[in-house]
């Protein structure tokens, strides 16, 4: 069986520095905000190109935190607007609804996966103050137009990159939220998540809000929460941040091969202009009949998996969302399914994918 991500595999390189770096946790008694956090935090800020780094519990309290902060700041008011992707993980609209600010859903691209530029200003009201956008399947936004609408508007940028460490834009936003769960391009052994930003205001409210509001101990100067990033998860990911480009090349080369080798009209490969916008955490294709040809995959020892299979608005938790119509968000969510990538798959693999594909 092809698995779809091997997470022993991939992290099998780094067992004798992570059991090394065990025993440095344990022997410091230090276990909660110590220098292997300091330290992840300046190595993730300088690799990212900002000027600072808070690190968290995970990818959605980055995200919550972010708008929490602004909230704080006088920024952000409960109530405001924040335009969001409507075929997102969840993830991304929780964390608006758990700051008290309201989602506003736009339709994405059907070629990228990502949120329609084209479509926003037209969702933009007198409530509106911030634009998610959100770095699905790996691949950026177009931050560029976004920037722009933003900017004509008066406007917050977020990012949700979740998905896609190691893709760097440019164009600097407000705020940037990160996820290092397990299966992520760089992944914690459990979970994690930082927020990354050029604004020193922000970043100070932000490790406050993780400290149960706290900067001083036992001194609480906001409503927090116990949301940080763990010392020895923060360990981990110093010694795989190093590698992280050069596993995203990997990733790159498969998709590269995907996309020049599979040859079937039934199925629908994903948009990629081959410049370093991309660095595939998942491989999405389409296809009419998913169901078919997943089962067909599984038939062939191939594990594949369906990302996702119900759009945010169609939850059973955002009830009073369902009667709404999103026809190309809803036409993704039936239609995707995420093919095996990953660092540690290799060229013979891909062969046999590819073969299998090609035969369907």
């Amino acid at each position: 069986m092809i698995k779809f991500l091997d997470l022993k595999k991939i992290n099998e390189p780094y067992e004798t520095a992570f059991q090394e770096k065990l025993k440095s946790v344990l022997s410091s008694g230090w276990y909660i905000l110590g220098k292997e956090v300091q330290e992840f935090e300046n190595n993730f800020a300088k690799y990212c190109a900002y000027n600072y780094c808070v690190g968290v519990g995970n990818g959605l309290d980055a995200l919550t935190l972010i708008f929490k902060g602004y909230i704080q700041l006088g920024k952000l008011q409960r109530g405001d607007e924040v335009i969001v992707p409507a075929n997102t993980y969840i993830a991304s609209i929780l964390a608006i609804l758990q700051a008290d600010l309201v989602p506003v859903l736009v339709e994405p691209k059907l070629e990228t996966y990502n949120i329609n530029p084209g479509l926003i200003q037209s969702k933009i009201t007198s409530k509106t103050k911030a634009i998610l956008a959100v770095h699905l399947y790996g691949q950026l936004a177009e931050m560029d137009i976004i920037h722009d609408i933003a900017k004509q508007n008066n406007l917050i940028v977020v990012e949700d990159a979740a998905q896609s460490a190691g893709a760097i834009s440019n164009l600097k936003s407000n705020a940037v939220a990160y996820s290092f769960y397990p299966t992520k391009n760089l992944g914690a052994l459990g979970d994690g998540g930082a927020v990354v930003t050029n604004d020193f205001e922000l970043a100070k409210t932000i490790r406050s809000l993780r400290n149960y509001g706290s900067e001083t101990k036992y001194q609480n100067d906001f409503i927090g929460v116990n949301s940080r990033l763990d010392e020895l998860q923060a360990a981990f990911l110093n010694l795989k941040l190093p590698t992280l480009n050069a596993d995203n090349e990997k990733r790159k080369a498969i998709a590269k091969r995907y996309l020049s080798e599979i040859k079937n009209d039934k199925i629908i490969l994903p948009f990629w202009d081959l410049s370093n916008n991309h660095v595939f955490h998942l491989f999405v294709i389409r296809t009419k009949n998913r169901n078919d040809l997943q089962n067909y995959l599984e038939a062939n020892n191939i594990e594949t998996v369906i990302h996702y299979p119900i759009p945010p608005h169609k939850q059973k938790a955002l009830e009073s969302w369902n009667d709404l119509s999103f026809p190309i968000t809803e036409k993704i969510h039936n239609e995707v399914l995420s093919l095996p990538i990953s660092p540690v798959m290799t060229m013979d693999e891909v062969s046999y994918v590819i073969s299998i594909l090609n035969k369907y």
